[in-house]
C-alpha cells in the first residue's frame, strides 16, 4: 500500500510459499495493508508500519510494530507525513518540468494507484511509462537522486515524535536497517529516548555491520529484529522472508506476544 507492487493477498500468498513463519507487512506510511489479506497457515503475522522520519539530513524509518489498527493517536503523524508526501512529490514534478521533463502530478498518482503513500518510485515509474527514461533503476540514477534535476530532500517527522507516538499507542519502536544512516550516532541518540529494538538483520548488512549491530542491541537492552525490506521481485530477487536463528529472534516476538 505504500511503493511495493503486489497486493497484500499476493504478498502475503508469497510468504506461504516460501515458508515465513511470522512475517509484517510494514508499508511506509499507512496501514492500509491490514483487512485485506489472510495469513497462510502456519504462519503469524505482527501489525507494524514503516515511518519515514528525518533527522539532521539522515532519513531515518522508525518501524511500529503491534501498533492499532484503530483510531488512535498514530493517524494524526501519518497524515503529517502524507502531506509532506504530496507537497514534495509536487515540488519534484515542478523542478522536472523546469528541467525539460513534462511530466504532471497526476501521472505520479496514476502510477501510485491504490496506495496510500505517494513517493519517489511513483514519479520514477511515471517517467518510465511516459519514455523519458529507460527504467526505475536509471531514473534513480540520472534523474532523481542528489544532485540531479528531480531530486528533493524530505521533510518528515521526526524519528523522537515516532517513537514518542508508537510507545503513546502501545506499540514497539525499531530503528530500522541501521546500516543505511548517514549517522550511525544516531542509534545512540535513539536508543536513549525510547527505542525498544534494532533491525540488525537486513540483507545489505554484511557481517562486520551485524556484528556492530548485535553489540549495540546488546549495549542498550535493545530486542533484534530482522527485515527483507521486499517490494519487487525484480529488484529483491531472493523474494520475501529472512532466516534467522530462534534464539536471536525470539525477544522481539516474546516482546511482541506481551504487547499484544
Amino acid at each position: 500500500m505504500s511503493d511495493g507492487t503486489l497486493t497484500p493477498q499476493a504478498l502475503a500468498d508469497f510468504m506461504g510459499e516460501r515458508g515465513v513463519e511470522a512475517f509484517c507487512i510494514s508499508d511506509h506510511d499507512t496501514l492500509g495493508a491490514y483487512g485485506n489479506f489472510e495469513a497462510p497457515k502456519g504462519s503469524r503475522y505482527i501489525t507494524g508500519i514503516e515511518i519515514n522520519t528525518t533527522w539532521r539530513e539522515n532519513e531515518v524509518h522508525v518501524l511500529g510494530y503491534n501498533v492499532p489498527l484503530g483510531p488512535s493517536a498514530i493517524n494524526e503523524l501519518l497524515e503529517y507525513n502524507q502531506v509532506q508526501r504530496r507537497g514534495r512529490a509536487q515540488t519534484m514534478v515542478d523542478q522536472l518540468n523546469a528541467a525539460g521533463y513534462p511530466l504532471t502530478l497526476q501521472h505520479v498518482i496514476e502510477e501510485a494507484a491504490d496506495a496510500d503513500a505517494v513517493g519517489r518510485p511513483h514519479v520514477a515509474k511515471a517517467l518510465v511509462r511516459a519514455g523519458m527514461t529507460e527504467s526505475v533503476d536509471s531514473a534513480f540514477r540520472d534523474i532523481l537522486r542528489r544532485g540531479k534535476p528531480g531530486y528533493v530532500p524530505q521533510l518528515y517527522t521526526t524519528p523522537q515524535k515516532a517513537i514518542d507516538t508508537i510507545l503513546e499507542v502501545g506499540g514497539i519502536p525499531v530503528l530500522a536497517h541501521p546500516g543505511r544512516l548517514k549517522d550511525r550516532i544516531l542509534i545512540d541518540e535513539l536508543a536513549g529516548h525510547g527505542l525498544r529494538g534494532l533491525e540488525v538483520f537486513y540483507p545489505l548488512h554484511d557481517a562486520d555491520d551485524i556484528a556492530i549491530f548485535r553489540d549495540k542491541a546488546k549495549q542498550y537492552g535493545l530486542v533484534m529484529t530482522a527485515g527483507m525490506d521486499f517490494h519487487d521481485i525484480r529488484y529483491h530477487t531472493a523474494g520475501v522472508g529472512i532466516d534467522v536463528d530462534a534464539g536471536d529472534i525470539r525477544p522481539f516476538l516474546e516482546l511482541a506476544e506481551a504487547f499484544a
